[in-house]
């Protein structure tokens, strides 16, 4: 990894000031709004009326995220160390609410709440992911050299824990779940120095996983919803009018894409073909109207954005600033290879938004506040030039 020549320098009151972070946040933001209303415009105006229906909410959220971005960017991160356990608790009691009137269903799942504000409604598990990030920031600097031990791994590992099964049993959201589980163990591998149990663990875990799919291959002992998901994941042409439609258009989107690309708004299974086109299948739609060209810039964008804040977690002043910054990097980055892993159909069907483009005004929102903290983090960097 490049080194940057950063020094805490006393009496010195020039910060960090990271270009090139800011320069792929923003072309992911605008990118996201152009892709937004070209794969919703269609079905925004025969839904709503309106071809910038989705476009309009979106922009609201990109809107209040970056000035809670900023705001959050000008408080010193520590400001939050506070607010740790009271997060994980708020987390768990709004994940709770999804249950109660509060709850809304959308698109056959109960997975928000009402804020009163027209137009919004809270995802909790976008409230869960920023809460875990910022308890076992805390919690790593409060166990020390402890987190080397079984005891202390689980005693990490178990709030994330119970808020993963939490989210999946209350909202049904394995898929959200599931990216709470993993920034907790990216998190946890980062700050241990051991990672021989890592390796075992996940050696155990893939184990499991290719068994569980032999067995819901070849025997009908799990017939539950998730899967037959597996089963039309290891052939989507098996039920190509129902659980395996949606793969089925997405591959079909980018297959067509080729090198170049259709040319913007010019694809045609945005056309009411392809389900959630403006959200979790968003990047079928970008490689279908800008190629593989396309695809391959957005993926080259969130590998600066990914570099650079793992830039600013090697030079924070402190663990705590470290492991808060590691925890939005293990956000960001799982979220979007997951995404990018359902639409090529490298892995199982499942509702996961690409950061930063997807439409979903919870989701941007909350990604900003992280990235408020990143760059809260890189201020706390006083820098001496060359």
């Amino acid at each position: 990894m490049a080194t940057e020549n950063y020094e805490r320098v006393k009496g010195k009151t020039e910060h960090h000031s990271d270009v090139s972070l800011w320069f792929a946040l923003l072309f992911l933001l605008g990118f996201g709004l152009v892709m937004i209303y070209s794969a919703s415009s269609y079905t925004a105006f025969a839904d709503y009326g309106d071809q910038m229906f989705y476009l309009k909410r979106q922009a609201v959220a990109v809107g209040l995220g970056l000035i809670a971005m900023i705001v959050v960017s000008r408080i010193p991160y520590h400001f939050w160390e506070r607010f740790s356990v009271l997060g994980v608790l708020a987390s768990a009691v709004l994940i709770c609410l999804v249950k109660t009137p509060l709850g809304v269903e959308s698109h056959g799942a109960r997975r928000w709440i009402k804020t009163g504000i027209p137009g919004f409604n809270l995802q909790p598990a976008e409230v869960t992911k920023l809460a875990i990030i910022l308890f076992l920031a805390v919690l790593v600097c409060k166990m020390g050299s402890a987190i080397r031990t079984w005891k202390g791994l689980i005693i990490m590992m178990a709030p994330p824990g119970v808020l993963f099964l939490m989210i999946w049993k209350i909202t049904n959201n394995m898929s959200s779940a599931l990216i709470v589980m993993a920034i907790a163990a990216i998190m946890v591998f980062v700050a241990s120095p051991d990672y021989k149990k890592f390796v075992l663990l996940a050696i155990l875990a893939i184990a499991a996983a290719i068994g569980l799919v032999m067995l819901i291959k070849y025997t009908d002992v799990l017939g539950s919803f998730r899967a037959s998901r597996i089963r039309v994941w290891l052939d989507p042409e098996s039920d190509p009018d129902d659980k395996g439609f949606q793969t089925l258009q997405a591959l079909y989107a980018i297959g067509s894409g080729g090198v170049r690309g259709k040319g913007l708004g010019q694809s045609m299974q945005k056309l009411s073909f392809l389900p959630e086109s403006q959200n979790d299948m968003i990047f079928s739609i970008i490689c279908e109207e800008l190629g593989l060209l396309g695809a391959a810039s957005i993926m080259l964008m969130f590998t600066i954005l990914i570099w650079r804040m793992m830039i600013i977690a090697n030079n924070a002043t402190d663990l705590f600033g470290g492991m808060l910054v590691s925890g939005v990097i293990a956000h960001i980055a799982v979220q979007a290879i997951l995404n990018v892993a359902v639409v090529t159909n490298t892995i199982p069907n499942t509702g996961i938004s690409l950061p930063f483009i997807s439409y979903g005004g919870s989701s941007v929102i909350f990604l900003l506040i992280e990235m408020g903290l990143v760059f809260s983090v890189a201020r706390g960097i006083e820098y001496r030039g060359n």
